[in-house]
């Protein structure tokens, strides 16, 4: 499945397309940084790339976490990183006025799990005309997402992404039910695993979520196996200095070997 998204490159290759970069903006260099290095190891692999970059954090366990470096600050960053890279950027937005004010910056509107059924969100996102990831909630079927999608659909804009990102398994942890991809899938539109939120563990006693980052490699490799149409990596030089969600980023000198597996192993269930 494809979809129109300005400066989105190497679309025939068949491969999987990559949402890739940092849990949030953290300042200019690291951004760059960032988008560079994975811009060229896409371009080599010919993976379609899409730089991924919060904003501002607004879903925080504890009041005095890092939330942001001022949002037009980040959002600009964010559009200057897509214009000197041409690669089509993405943001997550939490309220109705946000979509208005992000739409000018990115080329994808996210809305955060915990926001998939919030009705007015979505038709302000689609009202922008940009492209919708929407993330299906932790607590959500992957059967009812198809009414987030219609609520966009039906505001005239077609262009909806799904994100599976887990399910709530307990207090503590999340599941991934990979029966969901080609549910999801069967609504024709595409359908991406986020194979690092898909690994956190939610809700610990210090007030900073955990991680299991070690299986990033093994989320993605059955995303791919079952017909995922694009995944979503968290990534960071040093996750362990990362401002938010360290826990479950993949350091990023380990992206470039795991796309190489991963793009090997889409062209034989493909074949």
């Amino acid at each position: 499945m494809t979809f129109d998204i300005p400066r989105l490159k190497h679309t025939g290759s068949g491969n999987f397309f990559l949402i890739a970069g940092p849990c949030a903006i953290e300042g200019e260099q690291m951004a760059f940084d960032i988008a560079g290095q994975v811009n060229e190891m896409c371009n080599r692999l010919q993976i379609p790339y899409i730089f991924k970059g919060s904003y501002r954090k607004a879903n925080r366990s504890k009041r005095d976490s890092f939330t942001g470096i001022g949002d037009e600050v980040a959002l600009d960053i964010l559009k200057r990183v897509g214009e000197h890279y041409d690669i089509p950027t993405t943001t997550d937005i939490h309220t109705e006025p946000e979509a208005a004010l992000a739409a000018k910056y990115v080329d994808i509107l996210q809305i955060p799990a915990f926001l998939c059924r919030q009705t007015s969100l979505l038709v302000a996102a689609a009202q922008t005309g940009k492209v919708v990831n929407i993330k299906k909630g932790q607590f959500v079927s992957p059967e009812a997402m198809k009414f987030a999608v219609e609520k966009v659909q039906e505001e005239g804009n077609p262009r909806v992404v799904l994100t599976e990102r887990g399910t709530t398994f307990g207090y503590q942890d999340l599941v991934v039910d990979f029966r969901g991809i080609p549910v999801m899938r069967s609504f024709g539109v595409p359908v991406v695993l986020d194979c690092t939120h898909s690994l956190q563990q939610p809700n610990q006693s210090s007030g900073v979520t955990g991680g299991r980052p070690a299986l990033i490699e093994t989320i993605a490799k059955a995303g791919i196996a079952v017909g995922a149409d694009g995944l979503f990596i968290e990534t960071h030089p040093r996750p362990s200095e990362a401002k938010s969600d360290g826990a479950n980023m993949l350091p990023l000198d380990r992206l470039e070997a795991l796309l190489e597996r991963l793009v090997r192993l889409r062209q034989a269930v493909t074949m």
